[in-house]
């Protein structure tokens, strides 16, 4: 499965800024990746933070291993945490 790779910076707070990577299925329109991303905010206490292309940047497509497509496959996105998480 080709995925797409959105880079998302987001601030955790005043001092931190949260960096991870939203990964979809290739042409997943970009509202339902800040949806996704909203949800993974959430599920880590972070809310009422507006994604907008500033914060998650489309950057580019890969193929997906086996364990990542499954996982899209039933979740939708999948989400690869960076810095801050």
């Amino acid at each position: 499965m080709k995925v797409s790779v959105y880079d998302t910076y987001v601030p955790k707070n005043k001092s931190v800024i949260m960096h991870f990577d939203i990964l979809v299925e290739e042409n997943t329109p970009v509202e339902k990746v800040y949806e996704y991303g909203k949800a993974y905010l959430s599920s880590k206490g972070v809310s009422d933070i507006g994604l907008t292309t500033s914060a998650c940047r489309f950057c580019h497509i890969e193929t997906a291993p086996e364990e990542i497509e499954n996982h899209i496959k039933k979740n939708n996105f999948y989400i690869i945490e960076m810095e801050n998480c």
